[in-house]
């Protein structure tokens, strides 16, 4: 559905919507015939609420489409992430509140592990703690070349949001991260005339960051991806009329959710329960919640099928808080899969669930992959869902005479 018909139908109500996101949702059974790290959890509470509502699976990009957790986002949000396409860098600093100019060039940063052959053995540098990343971020900071100004602002563990600001720098440069261990990081290359210039500014910080952290075991060099500049998207307010609020612990989804005119709440805490009474502190603030869950993405690309069993069963203890708010719609899903056993992004559809009080439940009392497949939503385009829960809301005006 396009925004703009979309636009002109919603209209206001005295009604909540609460959306929660528990990245890399969807799985895979470790074994043929078995569960998914969903239908493997204990969820009775999730089970409880999806007898009472609308299932289905959503395919956030294409069919057969692995997405990223900002494409990802943008669906389930409502938006065609093929027409408002972003860069994970532009996500990434407005994430840690770094107030993107015209002139600014983002990406996302990665401290990373090579051997005495300049071979990646680490991707993430172990994960390294915060302070150790504030750390070498400020040594980063060292790095000066004339004509371009750079800023690194430390995001979480090995994650750092790394911005160019200087005239005319385009923003079409390839990505360094192989993604994969055992070869070395890859040069930035310009996807055309108006990027070479960033291309050269980049490598040239590259080079000197590898001088500077050769010692600095297990974090001994950088690599960057997703660059992007600031790019315009109509607000929440503008399209569907929400005065809405974001709970998300990590920069980049706390800036896919600024990208879209939510208020990113303060939190006292970083567990998924904090989260939780972030919500409930600003229940009467705001009529859309977005709740977003971590963990359920890390447990699944680093292959742990228990850890994502865990994880979901932790947001499952804690929905009761949720439905004690009585919002007028639910909506429980994810950006994308996360299959432990491929450690990874997947192309897989994405379980969901949408309850109100108006919804024509499925009477399924499962929440689960299979269990669906077989509900009445079908296998549908995320950006679909929130037409649906805007309706269930009474947000949208009646079409035509």
């Amino acid at each position: 559905m396009e925004l703009k018909f979309l636009q002109k139908l919603a209209m206001p109500a005295q009604t909540k919507i609460a959306m929660i996101i528990m990245d890399g949702l969807g799985g895979l059974p470790l074994e043929p015939g078995g569960k998914t790290e969903l239908e493997t959890a204990h969820t009775p509470n999730l089970d409880a609420l999806a007898a009472r509502s609308a299932l289905g699976l959503t395919i956030p990009v294409g069919p057969g489409i692995t997405a990223g957790s900002g494409p990802g986002h943008l669906s389930i949000f409502g938006y065609d992430p093929i027409e408002y396409e972003i860069g994970r860098g532009a996500l990434e600093a407005l994430g840690v509140d770094f107030e993107l100019s015209p002139d600014d060039l983002a990406a996302r940063g990665n401290f990373c592990t090579l051997d005495a052959n300049g071979l990646l053995t680490d991707r993430r540098a172990g994960r390294i703690p915060n302070e150790l990343g504030r750390e070498l971020a400020e040594l980063l900071r060292t790095i000066k070349i004339d004509g371009v100004e750079f800023f690194i602002e430390p995001v979480k563990e090995h994650r750092f949001a790394f911005v160019m600001r200087a005239p005319a720098l385009g923003e079409k440069l390839s990505d360094t991260d192989p993604l994969k261990i055992g070869v070395t990081p890859l040069p930035i290359y310009a996807g055309g005339p108006e990027s070479e210039k960033a291309a050269e500014f980049a490598n040239r910080f590259i080079r000197q960051a590898g001088s500077l952290l050769v010692d600095k075991q297990p974090a001994n060099m950088i690599m960057l991806r997703g660059f992007a500049k600031f790019p315009k998207i109509p607000s929440y307010q503008e399209i569907f009329g929400l005065h809405s609020a974001a709970i998300a612990v990590n920069g980049m989804y706390r800036g896919v959710a600024k990208l879209v005119g939510m208020t990113v709440l303060p939190l006292e805490g970083t567990t998924i329960a904090d989260e939780f009474s972030a919500m409930e502190k600003n229940w009467n603030e705001f009529d859309f919640f977005y709740l977003h869950i971590k963990q359920t993405d890390t447990c699944g690309e680093n292959g742990d099928f228990e850890g994502k069993v865990g994880v979901i069963e932790q947001v499952d203890a804690l929905i009761p808080r949720l439905i004690a708010l009585q919002p007028e719609v639910i909506i429980v899903s994810g950006d994308h899969s996360s299959p432990a056993v491929l450690k990874a992004h997947s192309w897989h559809p994405v379980p969901t669930l949408l309850y109100s009080k108006d919804v024509r439940p499925d009477g399924i009392s499962e929440f689960g992959e299979r269990a669906c497949l077989r509900g009445s939503l079908g296998v549908l385009p995320a950006k679909n869902i929130m037409p649906i829960a805007l309706a269930n809301a009474g947000r949208v005006a009646k079409y035509g005479a």
